[in-house]
C-alpha cells in the first residue's frame, strides 16, 4: 500500500534485538528460617502410573485443626439463682394477671348485679302501671277496710 523506501531492500534493514535488562532486587532479608523437627518420620508412599512408571513421594497429611479449649462447667449456684429469677418472674407475672383477672370479674358480676336489678325494677314497674294487672290476681280495696288495733277487718 505505501511505497518502500526506493534505498532500502528487505534483506539491507536493520535488525534490532533487545535484550531484557535484569533487575536486581531489593536488600530484604530473608526471615531466619527454624528448623522443625517432625514427630514422627513420615511414611513414603509409591505411586505405579498407568504407563508403568514409580513416582514415590512422602504422603502429606491433612493439617489438624487446633483443639478447641473446653468450656469451664457452669457453677449450680448461678444455674439455681438463674432459675430463681426466671420462677419469681414467672409468678409476678402471674399475680398481675390474677389481679387483673380479678378486676375484671368482679366489675362483671357488678355489671350483672346492675342488670338484674334494671330488669327486675322494669318488671314491677309494669306490673304496678300496667292497666290490664286485674286479671287473675287478688285485689285488695283498702278503702273499704277497717284498721282497729293493727288488724284488719273487712
Amino acid at each position: 500500500m505505501y511505497p518502500e523506501h526506493p534505498g532500502h531492500a528487505p534483506a539491507e534493514r536493520a535488525v534490532e534485538v533487545h535484550q531484557p535488562t535484569p533487575i536486581t532486587p531489593a536488600a530484604v532479608t530473608p526471615a531466619p528460617l527454624v528448623p522443625v523437627q517432625p514427630g514422627s518420620v513420615p511414611a513414603v508412599a509409591s505411586v505405579v502410573l498407568p504407563d508403568g512408571r514409580v513416582v514415590t513421594g512422602y504422603a502429606i497429611e491433612p493439617a489438624k485443626p487446633e483443639p478447641v479449649a473446653t468450656k469451664p462447667p457452669v457453677s449450680r449456684a448461678a444455674v439455681n439463682v438463674a432459675l430463681g429469677g426466671v420462677g419469681f418472674l414467672a409468678v409476678c407475672g402471674g399475680l398481675l394477671l390474677l389481679t387483673s383477672f380479678i378486676a375484671a370479674l368482679t366489675a362483671f358480676i357488678g355489671q350483672l348485679i346492675i342488670l338484674a336489678a334494671v330488669i327486675f325494677g322494669g318488671w314491677i314497674a309494669v306490673q304496678i302501671f300496667s292497666a290490664s294487672g286485674h286479671q287473675g290476681g287478688t285485689t285488695v280495696n283498702i278503702h273499704k277496710a277497717v284498721i282497729k288495733r293493727n288488724h284488719f277487718h273487712g
